[in-house]
């Protein structure tokens, strides 16, 4: 076989490779769509069940409270007169409630954990299709999928789905995260083949580098996982909100009812998000890191003030600061999940803003 039909017939057989990535893509996407359907399904036959576990809680909580406190004798001349202790009204701090976790968006009706377990198998079988996909793309450009946006989108994912998995397999209690999950994999695909698609093509030599491996990787890693943080910091807020009007004597409408009761509660939920962020951070920072010493093989420098290490540098000081929140008096709570939510916007825009809007060292093929 000559050269020229070598090249030829590996030139087709990777356009093979992308049309198959691009099939399996779009079918991952068909599958999640209909685990998307029964984790909605499996929402709306929980919204049947009568749960109510936080209010009566709350309740049972207050009426202790106010049994338990204990009279004060005072003496006065030629008797003793007896006066109830006041009480002192304080705005519970994070996490001091005793307030049991919700069954989960099934609300405890079986029919309802039956379409749940149907949308797990569902997104596993969707992730495996996606991760075949991922897996396509990278034979058909030989080389690790994450040149540009559109590889980056379907691998982002992939990783996203298996987190989110690997939890569920560690018996955590995160079904509850299905439904968000699908409908933002199913936009960010759905954005990723349209908008950000791009074609298979080789990498500029500035990537030719083992760093690529070591750096992207870990940084689609963290991302994944904090995609899933973001999500339990936004569910504890409302949920916590829901349990400060609880325990303030409100009555919140029957939708906060029929779905933050079936949520974990506020401070399970807080420290679901903290134990993701805490964790991720320390590979943040070396993923910051390990792009300056690439940097460097690549460009003769660790740092240059590109506006992706920029951003990158600015999510890493938003997210010491939610850590260092977290150990603040004053600033524990929804203090610091407003900054965990500000610190991951900041990430978000690392990516798609600065990718979509601004120019850099780190701008290559197009999106």
């Amino acid at each position: 076989m000559t050269l020229a039909a070598a090249t030829e017939l590996a030139t087709a057989t990777n356009e093979h490779l992308a049309h198959i990535s691009n099939a399996l893509i779009y079918s991952s996407m068909a599958v999640y769509t209909l685990a998307f359907l029964a984790y909605i399904a499996e929402w709306l036959f929980g919204s049947r069940s009568k749960v109510a576990r936080t209010a009566a809680a709350l309740t049972a909580q207050k009426e202790a409270a106010g049994a338990a406190a204990p009279a004060v004798a005072v003496k006065s001349a030629g008797g003793t007169a007896v006066l109830e202790r006041p009480k002192v009204v304080v705005r519970s701090a994070a996490g001091s409630r005793d307030v049991p976790d919700g069954p989960g968006a099934h609300g405890g009706d079986q029919q309802g954990d039956l379409y749940g377990r149907i949308a797990i198998s569902l997104t596993v079988l969707a992730f495996l299709v996606e991760l075949g996909g991922v897996v396509a793309r990278a034979a058909s450009v030989q080389r690790a999928p994450w040149g540009n946006m559109y590889e980056f989108n379907i691998t982002f994912s992939t990783v996203a789905v298996g987190v989110y998995l690997a939890l569920l397999a560690l018996k955590k209690n995160v079904r509850w995260i299905g439904l968000f999950l699908t409908t933002t994999v199913l936009l960010d695909l759905g954005l990723a083949v349209t908008v950000l698609y791009t074609a298979s093509d080789q990498l500029v030599p500035a990537l030719h580098s083992y760093w690529l491996y070591i750096h992207v990787s870990t940084a689609i890693f963290c991302g994944a996982a904090l995609y899933v943080g973001a999500v339990g910091t936004l569910a504890y807020l409302f949920k916590d909100s829901y349990e400060n009007k609880l325990a303030g004597g409100g009555e919140p409408g029957s939708f906060a009812k029929s779905v933050l009761e079936r949520l974990p509660a506020a401070a399970s939920l807080d420290k679901f998000a903290y134990r993701i962020n805490a964790a991720v951070f320390p590979l943040w920072t070396f993923t910051i890191i390990a792009g300056s010493i690439w940097a460097e093989s690549a460009w003769g420098r660790y740092w240059g003030w590109d506006p992706k290490e920029t951003w990158a540098f600015i999510t890493w000081v938003a997210y010491a600061c939610y850590l260092h929140a977290r150990s603040t008096a004053g600033w524990k709570g929804r203090k610091a999940a407003y900054i965990a939510l500000i610190a991951f916007a900041c990430y978000l825009f690392n990516y798609y803003g600065v990718n979509i809007f601004v120019g850099g060292k780190h701008s290559y093929a197009g999106v």
